[in-house]
């Protein structure tokens, strides 16, 4: 083990004066079989960090096919190892430098063991939750309401929030906010997401009720639904119907929903448009207008990132597009669109890549990395930059 004068001369080769020192001097050795593969090291925000301070976990998260991503409650990293020329040592107790007392007017010698090293460490970036696996399960048994008298019901492929934080490279939150958005719902323990012809069956209902009871669509009453469509459906399917569909709120102790026409609008033209490879436009408003409930509005804006219309064709047209069904990747979501159209208006594309902004980041800023804008016409279009298989 060194001492003071050997680490004086060797002060004195390096031409360094003792003075501008810390008094406190760490005599660095290796333990015995230390290896560079005992430890793995990360690097943590303020955030993460507080986290893990505060006695909370992070995952990681993947399928053996999938690139690993690391999860807190309520966010998703991107896990890529960074390379660095300075050697990382894991040294036990050593202090630095702010941590020191100065106090003993010498210098003295504090032995310390190495217990491993590392000279990369994992670097994390905030991402994108993928939780377009997330409905693919669901959607392998879907819910098509309780099973007839005589029926078994199909116990396969059922998954509770634990198999689903399992399977899913998303933090919990960010996998029960999708849940929301993809109208699934909790039944005996398991999340499943209703089969669409169902789900259209109970707002139908609920329409059909408003009808004929003169109600508001903006004032329905939860426990009277109940009563009146519960020998139809069962009691927690047609509220969670009326949870998708409208805002609930309480007024003189009663509970009522202000059906949202946006969402009703939307539902009744994906019935419309998915059987269908493509609709006259015209002829589609007609009809979309006469099937959704009376008093309600339809408008073409309600279809952003579900329906693309195609106003260079005669007669104009309108088709099933929707941005769930594209993929998450951004460079393939821009290849994928570019195939099925070459030139895009600004308008007509945002939606289909509003998804993918990152934290800061706009639809201006991904179309000027990935795609090239001309002017057409006296509108701006954007192309590929490159040459799109088709």
């Amino acid at each position: 083990m060194r001492t003071v004068e050997e680490v004086r001369a060797t002060l004195q080769i390096a031409k360094l004066k003792e003075e501008d020192l810390q008094e406190t001097i760490h005599c660095l050795s290796f333990g015995e079989g230390v290896s560079s593969t005992d430890y793995c090291l990360m690097e943590l925000d303020d955030t993460l960090c507080k986290h893990i301070e505060a006695g909370e976990s992070l995952v990681i998260r993947g399928d053996k096919d999938e690139r690993a991503v690391l999860c807190s409650g309520d966010k998703t990293y991107d896990l890529k190892i960074a390379d660095t020329s300075n050697l990382l040592l894991f040294v036990p107790g050593c202090r630095t430098p702010d941590q020191l007392t100065n106090s003993q007017g010498t210098s003295h010698l504090v032995h310390t063991q190495i217990w491993g090293f590392c000279n990369s460490y994992w670097e994390l970036r905030k991402q994108r939750p993928k939780l377009k696996k997330l409905k693919k399960l669901l959607m392998e048994n879907p819910y098509e309401g309780p099973a007839l008298a005589g029926q078994e019901e199909n116990t396969e492929n059922r998954y509770t929030m634990l198999d689903l934080l399992e399977r899913i490279q998303a933090s919990e939150e960010e996998i029960q906010t999708h849940l929301q958005t993809i109208h699934a719902c909790q039944i005996e323990g398991y999340w499943r997401v209703l089969d669409f012809d169902y789900e259209m069956k109970l707002l139908g209902h609920v329409a059909q009720l408003v009808d004929s009871e003169s109600w508001s669509f903006n004032k329905v009453p939860l426990e009277t639904s109940l009563e009146e469509l519960g020998p139809l459906e069962p009691k927690e399917m047609i509220e969670h119907c009326l949870n998708c569909y409208g805002k609930r709120f309480t007024e003189n102790g009663q509970v009522f929903y202000a059906l949202d026409e946006d969402k009703v609008c939307r539902a009744t033209a994906l019935l419309l448009l998915q059987n269908a490879v493509k609709f006259n436009l015209r002829e589609f408003q007609e009809v979309w207008q006469q099937s959704v409930p009376e008093g309600m509005v339809t408008r073409l804006d309600q279809l952003k990132n579900l329906a693309l219309v195609d106003r260079s064709s005669h007669p104009q047209t309108i088709s099933l597009l929707r941005v769930e069904d594209l993929p998450e990747d951004t460079l393939e979501r821009f290849n994928h669109l570019f195939t099925l159209r070459e030139k895009w208006t600004e308008e007509d594309i945002t939606p289909y890549i509003q998804d993918l902004c990152g934290e800061k980041q706009t639809t201006g800023a991904l179309l000027t990395k990935f795609a090239r804008s001309s002017m057409q016409n006296g509108i701006k279009v954007f192309n590929s930059r490159r040459p799109v298989a088709t």
